[in-house]
């Protein structure tokens, strides 16, 4: 594996993105699910309902596909129940609704399946997906409705239990850190690193950092603690460092946040991510850094406290990992010739490309089926006036002097983890830029920035080397042309440009398998990468994105020796989870 990569963060926030990217230091907030989890108990487990609208049965509620549902007979007081097998501690539900939901209704455990015991009760439900946090114990849960929201009955894609101790480590350690109160020495909030203050190093988003102000806290000693809630016994640290790290620091815990005793010590400290075996007791656990590794302060990724006791928040779970044999989404465009995109799937991108690209996206102008069962997307020499792109060297306008096509999936799917397969035929020739990629939903959910977001390019390929392309995964602390990457070249040094070749990876929680025509290509180890580049931010919805770009700061401008217009073609696109 060779890390080699290139920016590729493109759209309606590019400018954003190209500020993100001139600060290595830099944080956003949204929240990311990430290693630990609590643990999902219901999938599968026996269940049973008052009643059944066939064919929509109770199991289907539990079944982990979001596509089946159980539907109640159309009255309120009806309910579904769910057999864990054991008693079970309870910390969090997930009720995914179809459009019949409970405006009122109870959440039940039990014992014997006979007496039960009420642990969140509603009159106000609003359907959708409703996360609910609860605390009870019981072998057997059940939802009870009590008023329909409609004039059906009930209905659920998805009933979901979660014990309550939001994952657990070895030796059964509860993550006690996650969601508490933090402290700090100094913390930064300026141009270069925003927010990033303590409570960052507890949100289990490796994507965003707690790091010591510029201002007086760019010297030695400095410190960031956690109020766990109450006294525990902490076993185990994890410290995700940001290349500003800490050569010798202190582990300390404290009941009263004042006086101090040491657990671990250490002046060899390595950066990137540390997992330290430790003992002690104490509501309260602190690091105290004595030497940087360099001109900057301390910055952490995440700091996670494992142990047992405390009073423990449980983090949003991860999803199930993919057993890569149900079909999600599909499109193999067959329409007619000329016929645009499938507007319930694809979504044109227009306008400039960053990067110092010099096309000019259209609204699918340069976008359709040919007919014979493949998407093309057309890469052409003409200007679109009004428009502004880089110099273009053969002509030495900067009115944009090509036109291309480039086309995403969020808004209508949008996914965590899967199997991910293309057959394309790139274009080719001096200049242009043909790829298939993933980038974070937070990008326009939460307007975070690139790379905060996370991007998977599955392929991309440059025009002056036509007998390669490059899956490269790009992050905060790993990314452009440091991105964690390989390349892979056709043997015998043939043309991608003269024909179709299939371009997949697999995604799951613990790291991705690139593939080019069936090749393993680039492998990537979820934690050798957290161990040598740093945080892997893949844990949360990515949505799919093709485009043939024009120019760049990776493939350069077109030449003399360029010809147009260019296609990229695209057989089909599939995923599985």
């Amino acid at each position: 594996m060779e890390a080699r990569g290139t920016p590729r963060m493109r759209g309606a926030l590019a400018v954003m993105a190209a500020v993100a990217l001139l600060f290595t230091l830099s944080v956003a907030v949204a929240p990311e699910r990430a290693a630990a989890a609590a643990v999902l108990v219901s999938q599968g487990k026996p269940a049973t309902a008052s009643s059944t609208e066939a064919p929509f049965t109770a199991p289907s509620a539990v079944d982990g596909d979001t596509s089946t549902r159980w539907s109640s007979g159309f009255t309120d007081d009806e309910w579904i129940r769910i057999d864990l097998g054991a008693s079970t501690s309870i910390g969090q539900v997930v009720l995914n609704w179809e459009a019949a939901y409970a405006k009122g209704y109870r959440l039940e455990v039990s014992d014997n399946g006979a007496d039960w015991r009420t642990i969140h009760s509603t009159t106000t439900g609003t359907g959708g997906v409703e996360t609910l946090t609860v605390s009870g114990t019981g072998r057997y849960i059940r939802m009870h409705g009590t008023e329909r929201a409609t004039p059906w009955g009930y209905s659920l894609h998805e009933f979901q239990v979660y014990s309550t101790t939001g994952g657990t480590a070895p030796g059964d350690d509860v993550l006690l850190s996650y969601g508490r109160t933090g402290s700090a020495s100094t913390s930064q909030h300026d141009g270069t690193c925003w927010e990033c203050s303590p409570d960052k190093a507890f949100d289990r988003d490796p994507a965003s950092r707690w790091a010591t102000s510029p201002e007086g806290g760019w010297t030695d000693p400095g410190w960031i603690a956690v109020d766990l809630g109450a006294r525990a016994e902490i076993n185990r640290v994890i410290l995700q460092w940001d290349p500003a790290y800490a050569r010798a620091y202190r582990i300390e815990v404290s009941d009263n946040g004042t006086d101090w005793t040491t657990i671990h010590s250490t002046t060899t400290g390595t950066g990137f991510k540390e997992t330290l075996d430790v003992s002690g007791t104490g509501r309260h656990v602190r690091l105290y850094a004595t030497q940087r590794s360099g001109e900057y302060g301390y910055s952490l990724w995440e700091f996670q406290v494992w142990g047992t006791g405390g009073a423990p928040i449980p983090a949003p779970p991860l999803p199930a990992d993919p057993t890569y044999d149900r079909l999600v989404f599909s499109d193999e465009f067959n329409g007619p010739a000329g016929a645009a995109p499938d507007p319930a799937k694809w979504v044109p991108e227009t306008g400039t490309g960053p990067n110092n690209e010099l096309e000019y996206y259209t609204n699918n102008k340069n976008a359709a089926q040919d007919g014979n069962g493949s998407l093309v997307l057309e890469a052409r020499r003409e200007a679109t006036p009004g428009s502004a792109c880089p110099p273009d060297p053969l002509s030495g306008s900067t009115t944009c002097q090509y036109t291309s096509a480039r086309l995403n999936t969020y808004g209508k799917f949008q996914f965590t983890y899967g199997r991910v397969e293309a057959r394309i035929k790139v274009s080719g020739t001096q200049g242009l830029w043909p790829a298939f990629w993933m980038l974070g939903a937070d990008y326009f959910d939460k307007g975070r920035p690139w790379p905060y977001t996370g991007e998977i390019d599955i392929m991309e390929h440059v025009g002056k080397e036509p007998n390669t392309t490059y899956s490269t995964l790009h992050a905060p602390a790993y990314n452009g042309a440091a991105g964690y990457g390989a390349p892979y070249s056709l043997p015998g040094g043939a043309n991608f440009a003269d024909g179709f070749h299939t371009f997949a990876v697999d995604w799951n929680s613990k790291g991705m398998t690139f593939r080019v025509d069936g090749n393993v290509t680039h492998t990537v180890d979820k934690e050798e990468l957290e161990s040598t580049r740093g945080p892997w931010v893949f844990d949360h919805d990515f949505f799919l994105i093709l485009n043939n770009a024009v120019g760049g700061d990776w493939p350069g401008p077109p030449d003399a020796t360029t010809r147009f217009p260019q296609k990229m073609s695209i057989d089909y696109i599939k995923v599985w989870q």
